[in-house]
This record gives structure tokens, sequence and C-alpha cells, in this order.
């Protein structure tokens, strides 16, 4: 591959996705702010920043993977990035953040003439490192063109949500929403079967075998049936930080989510519990308390 990518933050997802896009044959500049992270992906061939900015070609193509809106934004911030990226430069930007961030970042880009394209992602750690991720994009056209072989090199299929970068995000944090109501439903469905003597293994594997078989009942449906929530593919203190996300854009748009309500209270209970480090499926752990299991 001719263009160089700058990749900023080696998180769980992060690590993976930039492994695959070396993999892949493209060359990279990586930063992150724990460096040790780093270390693998020099092993395949990256090279290392040690500050934000550097990542960045004039005109070229940063990848932003973070936790969370601040930590986008103060990338953003930081001396010289914007100004650097510049002229038809490009910052693909794969975290979940809110749409409000994506709307001010895309106009924020605008007035130093690079482009901002939203490009967030479903799947875990394991997908991502076999290039199987799920892409949500949305921007200008021209710049999701140019961005197209470096989406398809890390997901297995990508779909496009238009021209604002935002909507991108707006579908991401549904889905979240949608992921987490799975597992609520499911971990109090089989609470209720391991109340009445049932295997839980033995009731998921035959309804997401069925009339539930798609990829969230059958993975995150064994995790919770095994109460299996270590190690973290995506903290569950990040899905807090998630279902935040979905109802501050549900308040901005006026529309009541109930059941996000009571998934924010449930994530809330297992985070002050001092629980934010295990998987976001552990949510099942305080339904099965609360049923004096």
């Amino acid at each position: 591959m001719s263009e160089r990518i700058g990749f900023i933050g080696l998180g769980h997802m992060g690590s993976a996705m930039a492994g695959s896009l070396l993999k892949a044959g493209y060359s990279m500049i990586a930063y992150n702010r724990t460096a040790a992270k780093i270390e693998p992906l020099l092993a395949q061939g990256a090279s290392q920043a040690s500050q934000p900015a550097e990542v960045v070609t004039p005109g070229g193509i940063v990848i932003t993977m973070v936790a969370h809106d601040r930590a986008l934004e103060t990338i953003v911030a930081a001396d010289g990035f914007l100004e650097k990226l510049g002229q038809n430069g490009v910052h693909l930007s794969m975290s979940t953040v809110s749409p409000a961030t994506a709307r001010a970042m895309s106009e924020l880009h605008a007035k130093h003439g690079s482009t901002y394209v939203a490009a967030p992602v479903f799947g875990r750690p394991d997908a991502a490192a076999l290039q199987k991720l799920v892409v949500c994009v949305a921007g200008a056209s021209a710049a999701k063109e140019r961005v197209q072989p470096i989406l398809r090199a890390l997901g297995q299929t990508v779909f496009d949500f238009g021209e604002e970068a935002a909507m991108a995000n707006v579908v991401k944090v549904c889905g979240n929403f949608m992921i987490a109501a799975a597992m609520e439903a499911m971990a109090e469905a089989m609470t209720l079967v391991e109340k009445n003597q049932i295997d839980r293994s033995a009731f998921i594997d035959m309804l997401s075998q069925t009339i539930f078989a798609a990829p969230i009942y059958q993975n995150y449906g064994k995790m919770i049936a095994e109460k299996r929530y270590m190690p973290a593919g995506f903290e569950l203190v990040l899905g807090l930080k998630d279902i935040n996300l979905v109802l501050d854009t549900a308040e901005q748009s006026k529309v009541p989510m109930p059941f996000a309500s009571l998934l924010h209270d449930r994530f809330m209970t297992n985070v002050a519990k001092g629980r934010g480090d295990i998987d976001w499926s552990g949510i099942a752990q305080g339904i099965s308390e609360d049923a004096g299991l």
C-alpha cells in the first residue's frame, strides 16, 4: 500500500484493528498514551509517534479508535494536529462517540480544509483481528471513497449512512443499546430458568440455534450462561458510557427511551460495586444477585 496511515488509540480494539491493517500491507505510524501498547505493532513494522500530531501526514489519513468523546477531543485539540492534517486530509474516526461530538468535529475539520469521516464498528477484538467487523460509515463522498480500501481491510461488511458524519454515530449508539437490551433480557431469562433448576446453557443453546439464531444471542448468550465475564472484550464501564450516549441522544431528539433508563441503572449499579473492568455482559451478575443466586 502506498499511503501511510496514522493510527491513534491502541486499546483492545485499536490494537487488533491496527494489526489487521499492517497485515493488509499498510505502512503505519501509531500513537498511544500508554506507549508500551505499541510494542507488538512495532514488531509488525509500525513506527512510533511520541505525540498525536506526529502520526499526521499533510493531506493524509489518520484513524482514531479511542474510548470516549473527551479522548477524541483532546487528540484533535493537540498542538499541530488539525493544522498538519490540513487540506485534503481525512480523519477516520472509528470510535463510539456522541452524534453531537461528530457534528462538532465535522465543522472543526472543515475549517482547516480536512474531512471528518465517522466509521464506528460492531464487533469485539477477536472479530477485529480476523477483519470481520461490521462498519457503519458516514461523511463526505470523496473522503469515504478514499478510505474504502481501509474499511474493507477491517470489516466483512460496510454500510453507508450518508453525507453527515453524525448519522453513523446515531446508528452505532442505537445498535449498542439493542445489544445491551438483549443481554438484559437473556440474563433475566437465564436467571429465571436457573431458579427453576434448568441448565442455563441448555436453555440458551436451544434458543440461539432456533428462534434467536444470531451472533449476539450465540456469543453473549454463551458468556452469560457460563457466567464468564473475564477477560473483558468490552469493559462494563464503557457500556455505561454508551448507554449515557443513547440517553443523551434521545433527550436531544425528544425520544423517550424508558428501557435505556433501566439499563443505565443496571450498568451504574455494577460500576458502583467495583465491576467496571469486567465484560459488559457482566450486568448479568447483578441480575443473579437480585434473584438471590
